[in-house]
Parts: structure tokens; C-alpha cells; sequence
């Protein structure tokens, strides 16, 4: 048995800036990853993510039947590779609102408004645009421009500025509301993941021990204390490895609160019904769940300009050599390039985002569809569906039972309508019209509330975020304080998106890497926003 001062469950956006914070500051590190190192050219090519879905380097989670999707299964991919989610997401860089972490401080997380964690974010930010109140430079996070922007891509920003939205450069500034490109976590050309940026930067540290293909099965637990872990190789062999001072878990929304049951931390009649001796009585663990869902407004064309056929013979070819030799073309583009911010209801705050893509796309299984088109998809930014995460067994093998409960609160079918409705205008636009676009989902016979609930709940999608199953807060389902410590578990913290109390609004890949920062903050004994 080995030990080590700290050890991090979990290399993915939060867990491989833990990683560097602490080596960083002295101290010796284990990191444990399930998935396998990240040394495919699929994961560093930016445009080339969608073949790493499905494949040994993604979690492939999926729900229960959902009742608010008519039955279907959604499937969530997760990162199962060093960088995790940063390493297969589609690198667009976003915080949320304002709002969101005012939200937070509210519900009883002090520290966490938004005036606490700006710096932090500013911190981490190496942002080659952007500097001044809202943005850092200098950091490991490497924030930049689109190289390549698609027509269709073009077109759809124009078309929304012709609906009446206005256009927007930046997207975490004074305000998140408008249309545009999405600044993206590349750096030169290349995917700039948790892995590639803070963790090549303490690769090379003695006091850094990183152990891949290495899934953990369970917390040791002394005296009410986290004292170390248990995780298995990929031969099968059984490890322990004892913490010295704190044992940190970055496995993810959905594989951190399955170790806490597994490891006898939960809802006490659950654990009890599987058997498990129950070290901590909480409630909360694996309830919470929140995801962004969308449903797309599909347009379709007769010209051939969309992605449809550009991963395949002389294209492929062509595309793969503009790229290693110029650093330029489409292999460069992180796909999803634009999309962007409004507030559908007049509440003063947006409720929908857009994501764009110049293809015809469905789910992570159905993957791209016939002919050439594109897909505008309305996202929900702040769902008040709730799910929830159990256990299926005592093996750690076993998947957990996932009930997802997307959209089954009316008020996110109402926003979900609005967002659809304006996805159909935008399509329906000068821009959009001048490249041949006629719509083909929902159809433009679809006029009715109820026409349009039936194309969302037939087709609804996540957006991959799954958040908020170890929630941090005060009231009777928190399982973190705001200092992210396990409550009523000594020397045992969470770092990742289960702690979010509600899920911001917007891609979860900043955030998390931002509560990292305040994890190591904590651990370190280091007032908040100082480096």
C-alpha cells in the first residue's frame, strides 16, 4: 500500500487542475482514471471529437425509459480518458450567468456568488481576445477564436441578427444575451483539454503519480475520516493507497455519487437494501440530477455544402492534409461553431441556448442523418425537471439506475416550445433561405403547442451536462459544504459538477474547471481568487 498526501478520483476538467494546484504547491499526488490515456490524434484534432463518442474513451451512460421523452432512452456520454469531458466535449468555452452563482450564494453556498468566483475563472483563463474585468490572460486554460467558420455556420448568425437578436462577441462578459461564434478551449490549432494544458504542466513532477485504466471501487473509511482508496487495474488486480491529508472526488455527476454509495455514503435506506454498512446517513447523494435538453429544428438543402460526406474518401483526405500541413481548413473547427443566448420569456435573463451544427445530427447513437441540412438546437438552461442515481448492485462493475426525468415539468416544455418556435424563424430567415434551406423538423405544418411538445418529447436529446447529485448547500438534501467538504465525513471533499446546488446556464466544462480552483483553494489553505 502506498500513500500519498492527496489522492483524486477522477482525470477529468476538474480533476486534472487539482492535480496541478497541489504538485504546484508541494504536495504528492495520486491521480486515478478509469479511461485510457488520451494519445488518440481524435481527441487533439478539434473537429474530429464525434469519433471518440462510443469508443473505450467515453462513458456511455443511459437513463431508464424516460416518461417525458415518450419512453425513450437518452444516452449521456461522459469522458473516460485523461482530461475527461474536456478531452470529447466540443470545447466551447462558457461560464453561465451571473445570476447562476447568486444563485447559489442564496441558497446557503457563501462564497460562491458570482463577485467570488469571476476572479477564479479570470485566473485560470489564458483568453487570447479578451482581457480587463471580465477575462485573464496568463493562465493554463487556453481561450480562443474560431480559425474556420462554415457558411451554414455564417449564415445562421446573420439570420438570427434578421429575426432581431442581436450579435454578441463575447459571451462572458457584461451580459451572455446574443448570437454569435463560440470562443473555444484550443490552443494552435489543437483541443486545449485539462490534460494537455494544467496536467502537461506537472507531468514531469516526482510528486505526480498517475495510474490510467485504474477504476475505483470504493472509499477506505477510519474513524468517520476518508483515510485512502480501493481501485482495480486493468488486469483485475486489487489496490489500496492510503491519503495522507484529503481524498478528492472528480469522478463526474454520475460516477461520484455511485463510489459514495458504494463506499456506504447515502441514503441509509438504500445502502441498507443492498447490504452495504452505512458509514453516513445522506440523502442526497445521487438525488439533484439535472441536464440541459434540447430538441432540434432541422433544416434541409439540396446543395451539397453541408458536413455530410467530408469525413469520407478524397474529402477526408484532402481535409487531413490541409490540416497536418497548414494547420487550417475544417479539421480545425470545433463543429459546433455557433449558436448563442436569449431570453424567450421576457424574464430579463436568457433561458435558451443555442448550438448549431452545419449537419444533419441526431443523438449520441443515431449519430449524423440522410442528406444535408443543419441542426439548430434550443437548449433549456435551466431545467427544474430533477432526476435521480441509485444503485443497481453492490458490484462497482454494474451500471447505476439512471432516471433521468428530463422533461417532466411543464415550465421546461414551455421554454423548450418557445426555443423551437425560434429555431423555425431563424431557419426561415433571408440568410438561411438564400442557402436553400426549407425545414424538415417539426415540419412547417407543425403549428400547435401540441404538435411541437410531441416533435420535442420524440426526439429530446441531452446536451451532455449532466449536474447537482452531491449538491452543496445547507438544507437537508446537501451532501457538500461550501467549503466542498463531504458533511459529516472528515478528510473527503467533491470537486466536479454533482456539487452544483442548480446547473448553470451554459456548458459545464469552465465551471467545472472553476470549482476545482476553489476545491485546491480549500485544501490549501489559500484565500479565494489569489493564485
Amino acid at each position: 500500500m502506498q500513500s500519498y498526501d492527496y489522492i483524486v478520483v477522477g482525470a477529468g476538467s476538474s480533476g486534472c487542475v487539482l492535480a496541478n494546484r497541489l504538485v504546484m504547491a508541494g504536495k504528492s499526488v495520486l491521480l486515478l482514471e478509469a479511461g485510457a490515456r488520451d494519445n488518440t490524434p481524435f481527441i487533439h484534432i478539434p473537429a474530429t471529437f464525434v469519433r471518440v463518442l462510443g469508443t473505450k474513451r467515453t462513458w456511455m451512460y443511459r437513463t431508464e425509459p424516460e416518461p417525458g421523452a415518450n419512453g425513450r432512452v437518452l444516452t449521456v456520454p461522459q469522458g473516460r480518458t485523461l482530461g475527461g469531458g474536456s478531452s470529447v466535449n466540443a470545447m466551447i468555452y462558457i461560464r453561465g450567468q451571473a445570476q447562476d452563482y447568486d444563485t447559489w450564494r442564496d441558497l446557503g453556498c457563501e462564497g460562491w456568488g458570482y463577485s467570488e468566483v469571476l476572479p477564479v475563472f479570470r485566473r485560470s483563463e489564458d483568453n487570447e481576445t479578451f482581457s480587463g474585468v471580465f477575462h485573464g490572460t496568463g493562465g493554463e486554460l487556453k481561450v480562443s477564436e474560431p480559425r474556420h467558420r462554415h457558411p451554414i455556420s455564417s449564415a445562421f448568425v446573420r439570420a438570427a441578427q434578421e429575426v432581431g437578436l442581436p450579435y454578441s462577441a463575447d459571451f462572458n462578459g457584461a451580459t451572455q444575451d446574443g448570437i454569435g461564434f463560440y470562443q473555444t478551449t484550443t490552443f494552435n490549432q489543437k483541443r486545449a483539454s485539462t490534460a494537455a494544458t494544467f496536467l502537461k504542466a506537472v507531468l514531469k513532477s516526482p510528486l505526480l503519480t498517475i495510474r490510467t485504466q485504474s477504476e475505483a471501487h470504493g472509499l477506505i473509511l477510519e474513524n468517520g475520516a476518508a483515510a485512502g482508496i480501493r481501485y482495480r487495474t486493468r488486469g483485475g488486480a486489487l489496490h489500496t493507497a492510503r491519503a495522507k491529508e484529503e481524498v478528492v472526488l472528480s469522478a463526474g455527476a454520475l460516477a461520484t455519487p455511485k463510489l459514495l454509495m458504494l463506499s456506504g455514503i447515502g441514503p441509509g435506506s438504500q445502502l441498507q437494501q443492498h447490504g452495504i454498512p452505512v458509514m453516513r446517513d445522506l440523502p442526497g447523494v445521487g438525488e439533484n440530477f439535472q441536464d440541459h435538453i434540447t430538441a432540434s429544428v432541422y433544416g434541409i438543402t439540396d446543395r451539397p455544402i453541408s458536413l455530410k460526406g467530408q469525413d469520407k474518401g478524397f474529402r477526408a483526405i484532402a481535409n487531413g492534409l490541409q490540416y497536418f500541413f497548414a494547420r487550417s481548413g475544417l479539421l480545425t473547427s470545433n463543429v459546433v461553431e455557433t449558436g448563442g443566448f436569449v431570453d424567450t420569456a421576457g424574464e430579463g435573463r436568457p433561458d435558451i441556448q443555442f448550438h448549431v451544427t452545419p449537419a444533419l445530427v441526431g443523438d449520441a447513437m443515431r449519430g449524423h442523418m440522410q442528406g444535408h441540412g443543419v441542426s439548430i438546437n434550443p437548449c433549456i438552461l435551466r431545467p427544474m425537471s430533477r432526476g435521480k442515481i441509485s444503485l443497481r448492485s453492490t458490484h462497482p462493475q454494474d451500471p447505476i439506475v439512471f432516471v433521468g426525468n428530463n422533461l417532466t415539468h411543464q415550465d421546461d416544455i414551455d421554454t423548450l416550445v418557445r426555443g423551437i418556435r425560434l429555431g423555425r424563424r431563424i431557419l426561415a430567415a433571408p440568410s438561411m433561405q438564400a442557402l436553400g434551406f426549407r425545414e424538415l423538423a417539426p415540419g412547417p405544418d407543425a403549428e400547435s403547442d401540441m404538435e411541437l411538445i410531441h416533435h420535442a418529447r420524440s426526439i429530446a436529446k441531452t446536451v451532455y451536462h449532466p449536474a447537482g447529485t452531491c449538491k452543496m448547500g445547507k438544507d437537508p438534501l446537501s451532501v457538500v459544504d461550501n467549503k466542498l467538504q463531504v458533511i459529516g465525513v472528515q478528510r473527503l471533499r467533491i470537486s466536479d459538477a454533482s456539487v452544483m446546488p442548480t446547473l448553470v446556464s451554459g456548458n459545464t466544462n469552465a465551471p467545472c474547471i472553476m470549482i476545482a480552483e476553489r476545491c485546491a483553494d480549500f485544501l490549501l489553505g489559500r484565500d479565494n481568487g489569489q493564485s
